[in-house]
């Protein structure tokens, strides 16, 4: 069996599943629309710093990019940050899906 290192916490895990589920929504993936979207399905309340340090610990990672969207009215005519999934989060996500699949299949085998 091949496994590899850990490559990103459960914070960052639930981040990216934000990311990639509202990155084609109205609006997109931009900080407010996932902080508001983590704490609706998980009910974990969660700082726009902790989003934002996250967020960009995995745009260096090259698991999202980001960049800068139109200016809106309701925001005084700044942009919004808005983040994407790319193709190396995609895949961090599945290794890290099938990991927990193997682990939690040991388990229920040796109860």
């Amino acid at each position: 069996m091949n496994i590899t290192r850990r490559q990103f916490g459960e914070f960052e895990q639930v981040l990216l599943y934000a990311v990639l589920s509202l990155q084609r929504e109205e609006g997109g993936a931009n900080g407010p629309a996932i902080r508001k979207l983590i704490e609706k399905r998980t009910g974990r309340l969660v700082s726009p710093g902790a989003i934002y340090t996250a967020l960009t610990r995995l745009e260096d990672r090259g698991y999202v990019s980001s960049e800068l969207g139109e200016p809106t009215a309701e925001r005084g005519g700044k942009r919004k940050r808005l983040y994407e999934m790319r193709a190396a989060g995609q895949a961090a996500l599945r290794s890290a899906e099938a990991n927990l699949a193997r682990m939690a299949g040991l388990a229920r085998a040796r109860n």
